[in-house]
């Protein structure tokens, strides 16, 4: 999958439904020496559904479908900076 195709997906979280943001607004952290993805830093969206900057480890990934990105984080389990 290219670049420019994962960031037009968005970040659906399954534990409550909300939607948490687009991966093309997000940053991602990578890991040096494989390049893997370790994490995705969501900032708070402007519509006011995200209300504050988090960070979603890559094993609550769940899916990546066509056109989101399935999560399943708690509100505890998201670490906001």
């Amino acid at each position: 999958m290219r670049l420019s195709e994962f960031a037009e997906k968005r970040i659906i979280n399954v534990f409550d439904g909300e939607l948490m943001g687009a991966i093309g607004d997000s940053d991602l952290l990578l890991d040096e020496e494989s390049g893997r993805i370790q994490e995705i830093l969501v900032p708070p969206s402007r519509r006011g559904l995200n209300r504050h900057p988090c960070s979603i480890p890559w094993p609550a990934v769940k899916k990546v479908g066509a056109e989101i990105v399935v999560v399943d984080v708690e509100s505890s389990d998201v670490y906001y900076r």
